[in-house]
């Protein structure tokens, strides 16, 4: 996602020159950030309202990183879903919905704005908090584990074809740049063979959900091939991507890189018809 060379907002009475958006909203927010959407929002010093935010991440003439944060939704999904598509669309949000121009970028960016200098933080004179960062993925922790889980809904598809309908083994997690690992081998043994085992506490914490609700957007459904749906689940140390109709893979805090796999049996249907039901689902 990435705007034209043309597209600038005003930030700190600059202009900035729009490279990508994103998106901040109880069923879509950058899950790097956090494991739900009040944690995301904590990130970067914003209340955690209901309709939420968009992201407008850009750099100022001079090159600084700056984040404008918007609070018209509908305009940052539009120009998302256009730039998708290879569309050019100007993102230029009315100086009314501008909620904060944050100093740094809270993600990583991959591209520069032309004819400014390198991106870098603005001066530490001119600005009244600490910048903005993206999480340090280079070792595996919750951030690592929750772009894992990214990675994993994403690429659905290549996942589930490595693996045999009955037996499960863990395999090696994707890593930040979405680099796919090896297929995995089938073998012997159930993921829930012990009752003390972590996917074995995982479902349970998963469970306790639908009894108690956990923080906003702990829980989202988005869209799947047929009548399914892709749903994610986090919690304080692991991660669940499932489909409705199909298997869970779990990750977790405690097994760097590793990504295990867990059956239907006659537990997952329940829990992942439950946890739909209560599930944030994007508009």
């Amino acid at each position: 996602m990435a705007g034209t060379d043309e597209e600038a907002v005003a930030a700190e009475d600059d202009a900035l020159y729009v490279l990508t958006a994103v998106l901040l909203t109880p069923a879509q927010f950058p899950s790097v950030l956090g494991d739900d959407y009040p944690e995301a929002c904590a990130a970067l010093d914003l209340p955690p309202v209901v309709d939420g935010y968009g992201l407008v991440l850009g750099q100022d003439s001079d090159g600084a990183r700056w984040t404008v944060v918007i609070d018209d939704v509908s305009l940052v999904a539009v120009a998302i879903a256009s730039w998708d598509c290879g569309m050019e669309y100007d993102l230029s949000p009315d100086e009314r919905t501008v909620v904060a121009a944050l100093p740094g970028w809270p993600l990583d960016v991959a591209v520069a704005a032309p004819g400014v200098p390198a991106p870098h933080d603005p001066a530490p004179e001119i600005i009244d908090r600490k910048p903005l960062s993206p999480p340090d993925t280079d070792i595996w922790g919750p951030a690592q584990r929750r772009l894992g889980a990214d990675e994993i809904a994403l690429r659905w598809a290549i996942w589930r074809d490595q693996l045999a309908d009955a037996v499960f083994k863990p395999a090696a997690a994707p890593s930040a740049d979405g680099e796919q690992a090896e297929p995995a081998e089938p073998a012997e043994g159930s993921t829930l063979s012990s009752p003390r085992s972590p996917v074995r506490r995982v479902l349970d914490e998963a469970r306790g959900y639908v009894d108690t609700p956990p923080p906003l957007g702990r829980v989202r459904s988005s869209f799947a091939p047929g009548d399914a749906r892709t749903l994610r689940a986090d919690g304080p140390g692991w991660s669940i991507v499932a489909r409705t109709d199909d298997i869970a893979f779990v990750l977790l805090d405690e097994q760097p890189g590793q990504v295990v796999p867990v059956g239907r049996g006659p537990e997952l249907p329940g829990l992942l018809e439950a946890l739909d039901k209560l599930a944030v689902r994007p508009l």
